[in-house]
C-alpha cells in the first residue's frame, strides 16, 4: 500500500477524515494545533470544522453532534483538558450515540506549556479509554481504532499523542473505514439528562465498560509481546521507539528480554499477570508520571505475588520530569543487563538545542504596549498580572512587565485578588484578544459584580498569534461563509465596563497619558491596544540609524530590547531582515538618531 509522508498531527486529522468524521472542533494550542488546521485544509463539504472560543465549548459542541449520531473529534493541548474536564467527566457517565474522540496532546519537557501534566491520570480518574501512540503511523491507526471503540461502547475516547509524536514525520498508509449505519438526528431520551439517580446507574455501567475494555484491549496488535527473556521491559508512547533503538544499539537478544508496549488505558491486565511469575526484574520506561509503574505494583498486590526489582521513576532510575532520551535508556539498560562496556555517547542521540533568549518579535505591538504602561507607571508602585500567550514574554528583560502568570484568563482574576488584598497598589492585568474570549469574560464580570478596582490592558493583535495566527471571534470564524465579528469593546460595554479606551500601541505619548488617567479611576476599566501581529503585515520600509548623531549609548536597546537592534563597535545596528519599521525605537532615542523612513505607521 502506498505511503504518504506526514506529521503526526496530520496523520490524526487525515485518519479522522478517512473514518468519516463530520464534526471537528478545537482550540489552538501547541502541540495539537495542526490537527484542526489539517482538517480545514482537507475537508469535504460534509465536514463541519470550527475553532471554538475555548476547549470546554469545543467539547460540548462536539458532544451535541455526537448525541446526534455524528462521528466527531476534538483537539487540544493537555492544559486545555483542564478547561473542559467538567464536560469530559460527565460524558464518561452520559456517553454518546455516534463517536467522540478527544485528542489531548501532552507536552513532556515542557516545550510550550505551563505544566507537564499526564493525561493518562485523567483517563484513569474518569474511566475513559485512552490510546497512547508511539509514532505517526500509530497515531493514524489509533485514531480510527478510537472512533470504532467510541461507537462500539458509546463512550468518548482519548487519544494522547505527545509532542514528539505530534511533530515527527513518517510514511503512513491511509485506510478508509466503513460507516456504522446510524440514524442521524437528535433523538430525545432521558439518558441525555444528568440526574443523580441516573448517575448512580451510569456509574455501574462505567465500571463494567472499563472492565470490558480491558479484555478487549488484550487482542489489540499493540498488546503483543516480543522476546522470551526474564526481564520485562514496558514502555509507552514515543519511548517504545527509544527502547527499540536502544535494544538494537546494545545488541540485546530476544531471549534476554520481553518487550511490551503499554499503549492503552485501561492496561490489559491478564497478559501482564501471566508474565509476573516468570520474570526476575522489570524496567518501566515512560515520561511524565509513573502511571504504568504504579499499575504494575498494583497487579503484584492484586495477585499476591512478590514483586521483583522494578526499575522506573519510583525507584529513581527514570527521571521524574522532562523528556527521556535514547542515551538515557541505553545507559539504564546497560546497568540492568550488566553490560560491562559502558557506551557514554550514543551517535544518534538528540543534541540539546542551543540556548536562545525568548523575546517578543521585532516590531511586536505587545512590546510597545508594555513599554507604554511601564513609562506611565514609572516611579509608582504597580503590579502587572500577565496571562497565557506571546505576551508572557513581557516578563523578559528589559521590559520585566509580567509579575504573575498562572493559566488562561487568570491575569484578570488574580489581579482582582491582589487589589483586594493590597488596596493601595495600582494593579494592571494584561490579556490577549484570544485569551480574553477564551476565559477572560468571567473575570471582568466578577470584578464588576464584586466592585473591584482594576485596569485591564487588552493586547489586541487580531489573532491567536502564539500558535500560528488562528482567527478569533473578533476576526470572524473561518468555518462560516458569512462570519459574525464580535468586537471586544462591545463585549466589555455589555458586561458593564464604562471606561474603555482604544489606542495604537505605537502612539507612545498619547498612550502614556491615557494609562495615567485611567489607572486612578475606580472600578473596572479597560484599555485596548490594537495593532495587527507583525507576522500578518507586509513591510514597506524600515528605520535607519543616523550615524553622525548616534553616540552608541544603547538606551534604545536597554529600554525596549528589540531583537532587530544590536550594538557593534560602539554603534547601533539594525537587522534589515528583522526590522519591520514599527518606529518605537525612534520615540525612545533621546538624540533622535533613529529615523523612520517608512513602515506601517508612516
Amino acid at each position: 500500500m502506498q505511503k504518504e509522508l506526514m506529521m503526526g498531527n496530520h496523520a490524526i486529522a487525515l485518519a479522522a477524515i478517512d473514518a468519516g468524521v463530520t464534526f471537528v472542533s478545537g482550540y489552538p494550542g501547541t502541540p495539537a494545533t495542526e490537527v484542526v488546521e489539517t482538517v480545514f485544509k482537507n475537508k469535504t463539504d460534509d465536514i463541519y470544522v470550527e475553532w471554538s472560543v475555548n476547549e470546554k465549548v469545543a467539547l460540548e459542541a462536539a458532544a451535541g453532534a455526537a448525541y446526534s449520531g455524528c462521528r466527531c473529534i476534538v483537539a487540544m493541548k493537555q492544559v486545555g483538558l483542564n478547561a473542559c474536564s467538567d464536560p469530559a467527566m460527565n460524558l464518561s457517565y452520559i456517553g454518546v450515540r455516534g463517536a467522540l474522540v478527544i485528542v489531548v496532546a501532552d507536552d513532556p519537557g515542557p516545550v510550550s506549556s505551563q505544566t507537564e501534566q499526564d493525561t493518562r491520570n485523567f483517563a484513569l480518574y474518569s474511566k475513559l479509554p485512552l490510546f497512547d501512540p508511539s509514532s505517526p503511523e500509530e497515531a493514524y491507526t489509533m485514531t480510527q481504532m478510537a472512533i470504532e471503540i467510541s461507537e462500539k461502547y458509546s463512550t468518548p475516547v482519548i487519544l494522547r499523542p505527545t509532542t514528539r509524536v505530534c511533530h515527527s514525520y513518517a510514511g503512513v498508509s491511509r485506510n478508509k473505514i466503513p460507516l456504522v449505519p446510524v440514524k442521524k438526528g437528535f433523538e430525545k431520551d432521558n439518558k441525555w439528562v444528568c440526574f443523580p439517580a441516573l448517575s448512580y446507574l451510569n456509574h455501574l455501567k462505567v465500571e463494567k465498560r472499563f472492565a470490558d475494555l480491558m479484555k478487549e484491549f488484550e487482542s489489540l496488535p499493540y498488546s503483543r509481546q516480543y522476546g522470551t527473556g526474564s526481564t520485562l521491559i514496558l514502555a509507552s508512547g514515543v519511548n517504545c521507539a527509544y527502547v527499540k533503538e536502544a535494544v538494537q544499539f546494545l545488541n540485546l537478544q530476544e531471549d534476554q528480554y520481553i518487550f511490551l508496549q503499554a499503549a492503552t488505558i485501561p492496561l490489559p491486565e491478564s497478559g501482564i499477570i501471566s508474565l509476573l511469575d516468570k520474570i526476575d526484574r522489570i524496567v518501566v520506561i515512560e515520561e511524565l508520571d509513573a502511571v504504568i509503574e504504579r499499575q504494575i505494583y498494583y497487579l503484584y498486590g492484586k495477585t499476591g505475588l512478590t514483586a521483583p526489582v522494578i526499575y522506573g521513576k519510583m525507584s529513581g532510575d527514570i527521571k521524574t520530569a522532562g523528556e527521556n532520551t535514547v542515551d538515557e535508556i541505553i545507559l539504564l539498560l546497560q546497568r540492568v543487563f550488566e553490560i560491562p562496556k559502558l557506551v557514554e555517547n550514543h551517535p544518534d542521540a538528540r543534541e540539546p538545542a542551543a540556548g536562545k533568549k525568548a523575546v517578543l518579535c521585532a516590531g511586536c505591538p505587545h512590546r510597545a504596549a508594555f513599554y507604554t504602561v511601564k513609562q506611565a507607571m514609572k516611579d509608582q508602585r504597580a503590579v502587572f498580572c500577565g496571562d497565557i500567550g506571546c505576551y508572557t514574554l513581557g516578563k523578559s528583560e528589559p521590559l520585566n512587565m509580567v509579575d504573575t502568570c498562572l493559566c488562561m484568563g487568570a491575569g484578570i482574576t488574580i489581579g482582582l485578588g491582589i487589589q483586594k488584598a493590597n488596596p493601595d497598589d495600582t494593579v494592571f492585568s494584561f490579556i490577549g484578544d484570544s485569551t480574553f474570549f477564551h476565559s477572560g469574560l468571567q473575570g471582568v464580570l466578577n470584578g464588576i459584580y464584586n466592585n473591584g478596582k482594576l485596569t485591564i490592558i487588552i493586547l489586541d493583535n487580531r489573532s491567536t498569534a502564539m500558535t500560528g495566527g488562528q482567527p478569533t471571534p473578533e476576526t470572524g470564524s473561518v468555518s462560516c461563509q458569512s462570519p459574525q465579528v464580535v468586537k471586544i469593546e462591545q463585549v466589555l460595554a455589555g458586561l458593564g465596563v464604562s471606561e474603555i479606551s482604544i489606542i495604537s500601541p505605537y502612539a507612545l505619548n498619547e498612550g502614556i497619558e491615557i494609562v495615567r488617567k485611567t489607572a486612578v479611576l475606580d472600578g473596572i476599566k479597560a484599555i485596548i491596544f490594537r495593532a495587527p501581529c507583525k507576522k500578518k503585515e507586509t513591510v514597506k520600509k524600515q528605520v535607519k540609524i543616523e550615524e553622525s548623531i548616534c553616540n552608541g549609548c544603547g538606551i534604545c536597546i536597554k529600554e525596549i530590547g528589540c531583537p532587530a537592534m544590536t550594538l557593534n563597535n560602539g554603534l547601533i545596528q539594525i537587522d534589515e531582515t528583522d526590522c519591520n519599521g514599527c518606529g518605537l525605537c525612534t520615540m525612545v532615542c533621546k538624540r533622535q538618531a533613529i529615523l523612520q523612513i517608512g513602515g506601517r505607521y508612516e
